[in-house]
């Protein structure tokens, strides 16, 4: 069994219950516009980082990180950028590229809005979209997510709400 930690548009600022809540995850994806390297260098204290780069990252992040990621992960495929636009609505040829090489989960940010969708239309891949754990954008709650991977799956999302009192809450990642 594998933990990911996802998370997205930090914007430069570190939740200060970020690695409280990403505790005892075995690998954290950074979904882009990270903002300061220093976030990377917060998350990497937490468990290894596998980042992008996103429209507001300047050089010094887009040193250290690619726009696209490629990774094998509980023998799951999975694909990693900023912008991407979501299911039924995919952004800069997206559709296309994904149609012709789909991953078993997709990983994006920018819209600052959190989903996970099974996308039937590309094989059941699952769609994965933290939200936003930083301070700038419209979002009204900042989230970042635990994904359970478990022989070559996805079996359950747990939302973690950074600024909420109440605890995470899970779902299977398979419906």
């Amino acid at each position: 069994m594998t933990t990911l930690g996802i998370v997205s548009d930090t914007h430069g600022y570190f939740h200060p219950r970020l690695a409280e809540d990403l505790a005892g995850v075995n690998r954290i994806l950074h979904a882009g516009d990270v903002g300061d390297p220093a976030i990377l260098d917060g998350l990497e204290a937490v468990a290894p980082v596998t980042a992008v780069w996103g429209n507001v990252d300047d050089t010094s992040v887009r040193r250290r990180t690619p726009e696209h990621q490629r990774l094998r992960v509980e023998g799951l495929d999975v694909w990693m950028t900023h912008i991407a636009g979501r299911p039924g609505r995919w952004q800069q040829g997206m559709g296309e590229k994904l149609r012709a090489n789909t991953p078993d989960l997709f990983v994006c940010g920018h819209s600052h809005i959190l989903q996970v969708e099974r996308v039937e239309a590309l094989g059941n891949m699952l769609f994965v979209n933290p939200g936003a754990a930083g301070q700038q954008g419209l979002h009204q709650k900042k989230t970042c997510l635990r994904l359970t991977l478990e022989d070559g799956r996805a079996t359950e999302a747990t939302v973690i709400h950074l600024d909420a009192d109440a605890s995470p809450s899970s779902s299977p990642a398979a419906s």
